[in-house]
């Protein structure tokens, strides 16, 4: 349990997953294409600089595997002792799932999490990009906007907002989309509270 002197107004829960190479041949070992090695792939949970969950998973499965129910469980602890505590889910892409996003919804928690590009959500926002690229090419300097819209991708039977930043550099073109269900600004959403948008 992280420790506070009194009790929080709000608790941010970051997700993570990487990649625990092994050099050996250890049961469960297996070969993960993005991290092009032999690995485990555990799942961390922080608050804060607090390290609350450190599981350890076999590299071959999804890396949202296990995710929801380590957040249920962590969501039940600290309403045990805060009930009156605003929870938020922090993740990247590989947590964006559905049944997860649904979850958190039933259940009052705050998310806010990375969201893979496709070409529909592209397609969505062509014209802000489009927009960005011809300022850049008129000032040679580095564009960044934020802007939100609503959206439903084919799995979700219902429809959620999204942030999405628009930024144009001498690399080209680079947007980053999250969702959320969270209130306030896109960019102080983005800015403040977002830690990964893989």
């Amino acid at each position: 349990m992280a420790s506070f002197k009194q009790p929080p107004k709000e608790l941010i829960l970051d997700f993570d997953a990487t990649d625990d190479a092994v050099h050996g041949k250890q049961e469960g070992r297996f070969f993960h294409g993005y991290y092009d090695h032999y690995c485990f792939l555990p799942v961390y949970v922080f608050c804060q600089d607090q390290l609350l969950v450190s599981y350890l998973r076999r590299s071959h499965i999804d890396g949202a595997k296990h995710a929801w129910a380590i957040l249920s469980l962590l969501v039940k602890r600290f309403r045990q002792s805060w009930p009156a505590v605003c929870i938020i889910f922090r993740g990247d892409s590989g947590f964006c799932r559905r049944r997860m996003l649904a979850w958190c919804e039933r259940d009052e928690v705050g998310y806010i999490v990375g969201i893979a590009q496709n070409k529909r959500l592209n397609e969505i926002t062509a014209q802000w990009q489009q927009a960005a690229e011809k300022q850049y090419v008129a000032s040679g300097e580095k564009v960044r906007w934020f802007y939100e819209f609503q959206y439903t991708a084919k799995s979700w039977k219902r429809t959620r907002r999204i942030i999405v930043k628009i930024e144009h550099t001498e690399k080209g073109s680079n947007p980053r989309y999250v969702v959320t269900n969270l209130t306030g600004k896109p960019q102080l959403l983005y800015d403040k509270l977002l830690f990964i948008t893989r």
